[in-house]
């Protein structure tokens, strides 16, 4: 267990910590394939108190978007395999009998899917959907659900918000689109709130937009957030912790600041420096050579080791442990105390 998670024990001057309201502990998840198991998910462990913002970062396929989906329960039983521990308020998700989970699912956990075009239902329209949500679990009249579905639209900043109440998924722009899910998501004022790459697809200017949405509505509505992206400059412009992940594993956690300036593990180091930074006009990109490991046959060792400049045949044959450098800050690598000053995002 990671030293942040162990409470300290109270005392007259230092009162006991509020329990997070997401505690994870040993998540893993498979997949049954026709090539065999797949491993998506091998053991994550972390913690998220109210009003904080997690984001995870990495390439595809390296578990984020499961990881979420596990915390939603919404996994396909016969296919899937999971473990570990998912609390929520106390409550284990993977305890609860399926009618909780439908009464927790977008009452006290929800989420903003990837691509709002196939998550919001073509035949109903976006009022409608609102409103179903706000009725099936908070009992009020259909009026009463209109009425706040309208405010909703007006919260989440969507132009002629009266007019779009009325409007199907396919007459909304793409930001529009994204907006409305937003209002979906937020219509039953969720403690926790699940972003899968929000922003996919959508402009820069737009991208923004959302974000810095996001992280207002994060505040007023004191809500946790657990963001996934590709991108780093979201990641820093929005993250209070970053979670790096790599084959269904935390490889760093940290601070924002902490793991995008101050790199400890090789993959992180490796993400930064492939990304385009204002300096970098006229200079190639460095890449990371190789592809990500194959999850129906992972290595013994460290997942990272074929593709990591500093591997030796020590990682090949044993998975690192994490190594916590301080309270809160962890990377999974042997040289995490050697990595000081690896390559970060410019200020």
């Amino acid at each position: 267990m990671p030293p942040e998670s162990i409470p300290a024990a109270a005392t007259d001057a230092a009162p006991a910590a509020a329990a997070p309201l997401l505690s994870v502990s040993g998540l893993t998840v498979s997949f049954d394939t026709p090539r065999g198991r797949a491993s998506a998910i091998n053991g994550v462990d972390f913690t998220l108190k109210r009003g904080e913002l997690l984001c995870l970062l990495g390439e595809s396929g390296s578990g984020k978007s499961v990881t979420l989906r596990a915390l939603m329960r919404l996994l396909p039983e016969r296919r899937s395999r999971v473990a570990g521990s998912v609390l929520l308020n106390g409550e284990d998700v993977y305890r609860l009998p399926e009618r909780r989970m439908e009464r927790l699912r977008g009452k006290a956990i929800s989420m903003v899917f990837q691509e709002p075009m196939l998550a919001l239902d073509p035949v109903y329209t976006i009022g409608q959907q609102i409103a179903e949500t706000i009725v099936r679990h908070e009992g009020t009249s259909a009026a009463e659900a209109e009425r706040r579905a309208l405010e909703l639209l007006e919260k989440v900043q969507i132009p002629s918000a009266k007019r779009r109440l009325h409007a199907y998924p396919h007459e909304m722009s793409g930001g529009m689109r994204q907006r409305a899910m937003i209002a979906l998501a937020l219509s039953c004022n969720p403690s926790l709130l699940l972003a899968d790459e929000p922003t996919t697809a959508l402009d820069a200017t737009v991208q923004m937009q959302i974000l810095l949405l996001l992280r207002q509505l994060q505040a007023e509505l004191d809500m946790a957030v657990i963001l996934v992206t590709h991108d780093i400059g979201v990641a820093a412009e929005t993250a209070d912790r970053v979670a790096v992940m790599y084959a269904g594993r935390f490889v760093e956690l940290g601070s924002a600041r902490q793991v995008l300036k101050d790199p400890r593990h090789p993959y992180t180091a490796g993400l930064l420096a492939s990304t385009v930074q204002g300096d970098m006009r006229g200079r190639p990109l460095d890449t990371i050579p190789g592809a990500p490991p194959d999850l129906t046959a992972l290595p013994p060792g460290c997942a990272y080791a074929p593709r990591c400049p500093y591997g030796d045949g020590s990682t090949l044959t044993a998975s690192p442990p994490e190594v916590w450098l301080e309270p809160g800050r962890m990377a999974r690598c042997v040289r995490a105390k050697a990595m000081a000053g690896a390559t970060a995002v410019a200020d």
